[in-house]
């Protein structure tokens, strides 16, 4: 008898072994990219002070992220072993339990088993995940939307104490990221529209949402704390609405952003075959689906889908931060799978879908890889022209025309962390202080460079100069006797 369940288990729910066997194969492609730009500078980054600092486990700088501090301090304790193995590691596991949790979050809301599964996969290979699948400081994104999964499991779920468990999970997933905070809101919603609850039970519950909230802002308010606000997260309406934008064309348009968005690259002809490719998935879902569409529950959907992402369109919203939504589009998905009246002609569709999806993911992650290893190369360029280990480092970057886009296709300077590429591949031996500026590109630029490098020089502020134009990096330093050398091919 036990045979006979587990086998019905295994038709049923087919998606959790497209995901099992999937994911070690993401993890070996993933784990070939390397740190670029934010990786550089956020918590998560070696670090090798003392676990317990108020730095680590309370609001500093502009976040309140104690996971993210102790995953730095961990790959603290082997930098070039574990950085960014470990995170790596961290990063797609996690995702696979969020797919893994959206499919227990559509079988509580009571979809049938072929419409689950189906949006259960797509979550895990959609194009839209790539971004925050194949970064490296993004364990922050995927366990927030873990955690606010799981809330919303408990909140259905449980009867006694239903609201501390759920409380618990918010602010479990708000210390991974702040966006988590939404499902205090985005929980009784989803419940109401999906008739788990009464209007009345809506109301009391959305307050409840509500003191949450308020609970985790007095919480930051009443903590030691230095408050920086960045320029970019200060809202403003042209901001919101570009975000906007971005937001809908990330989520709901599958095609290879490198390939119709990053100038170097672009093939607006493969671009156009991508997009296409998409397009029977899509025309199947909402084919006689209109009804549905403007159902109730499609609607508070769209409601919950827009709170999970509000934080961004508010802020800052790149295409990593599509991932805060992406549970509630799977629910989508499900909704217009379910009412599907072609069922064999969707999964056809659904099987170009995948087809498609996996070869966009697979560029995209090629990209992220090349942007990694040209942030190595330089930073090897710069250890191997200083020739000696410094203690004082300015760096001097030209402003670079190239393009970027995302995570995939980095800028070299950024890829190059600003210097701090090259301080990783020493294992953080040297230097141990490094300062930047950057100047505008111009046909002077490389003499302001040198005018500049040879000024810190002989002020005696800094040990060596590295001077970054586009991938090349050359070098200024003090020679013996106090004369400045230099390993660059300025005249």
């Amino acid at each position: 008898m036990q045979v006979k369940n587990s086998n019905t288990i295994l038709r049923e729910d087919w998606s959790v072994f497209v995901i099992l066997i999937l994911t070690p194969l993401l993890l070996y492609l993933v784990s070939a990219i390397l740190p670029t730009h934010d990786d550089w500078a956020s918590l998560t980054r070696p670090t090798f002070e003392s676990l317990f600092t108020k730095e680590r486990f309370f609001f500093y700088g502009s976040h309140w992220r104690p996971f993210d501090s102790i995953i730095g301090y961990v790959a603290g304790r082997h930098p070039q072993s574990l950085f960014p193995a470990f995170h790596h590691v961290l990063v797609v596991i996690g995702h696979a339990v969020c797919s893994l949790s959206v499919l227990r979050l559509l079988k509580v809301l009571r979809f049938s088993a072929p419409a689950r599964n189906l949006a259960a996969v797509f979550f895990f290979i959609t194009p839209a995940a790539m971004a925050t699948v194949s970064a490296v400081d993004s364990q922050n994104q995927v366990y927030a939307l873990v955690f606010g999964i799981l809330s919303f499991l408990l909140y259905v779920r449980v009867k006694r104490r239903k609201y501390i468990l759920w409380a618990v999970c918010i602010f479990l997933s708000a210390l991974w990221k702040e966006n988590g905070l939404m499902w205090a809101l985005v929980c009784p919603l989803l419940a109401y529209g999906f008739d788990f609850i009464d209007r009345k039970t809506l109301r009391k519950d959305l307050l409840a949402g509500i003191i949450i909230m308020a609970v985790y802002a007095l919480a930051i308010v009443l903590q030691p704390k230095d408050v920086a606000i960045h320029p970019e997260y200060v809202p403003d309406l042209i901001k919101v609405m570009k975000n906007m934008v971005k937001f809908l064309f990330t989520s709901f348009v599958t095609v290879d952003y490198v390939y119709l968005l990053h100038q170097p690259h672009r093939n607006l002809l493969l671009a156009a075959f991508t997009f296409l490719m998409s397009l029977p998935f899509l025309f199947c879902l909402l084919h006689g689906n209109a009804k549905v569409l403007a159902g109730k529950k499609m609607l508070t959907v769209v409601v919950c889908l827009m709170i999970a992402v509000a934080p961004h369109l508010f802020t800052v919203f790149s295409m990593m931060h599509t991932y805060a939504g992406l549970a509630m589009i799977a629910v989508m998905v499900a909704l217009l799978a379910e009412s599907g009246r072609h069922r064999r002609h969707l999964m056809l569709c659904f099987l170009l879908f995948v087809i498609d999806a996996v070869a966009i993911d697979v560029h995209l992650i090629g990209e992220s890889i090349h942007s990694g290893l040209v942030g190595k190369s330089m930073a090897v360029e710069a250890v191997t022209k200083t020739g000696k280990p410094v203690r004082r480092v300015f760096v001097v970057i030209i402003e670079d025309d190239y393009p970027k886009l995302s995570s995939f296709c980095v800028i070299p300077s950024e890829a190059f962390g600003w210097g701090l590429a090259a301080r990783h591949e020493t294992n953080y031996q040297w230097p141990q202080a490094i300062s930047d500026t950057t100047l505008l590109r111009s046909r002077h630029a490389r003499d302001e460079a040198m005018r500049l490098g040879m000024e810190k020089l002989a002020a005696d502020s800094f040990d060596c100069v590295w001077i970054v134009d586009h991938e090349k990096v050359d070098v200024l330093q003090k020679g013996e006797g106090g004369n400045q050398q230099s390993t660059t091919d300025y005249k």
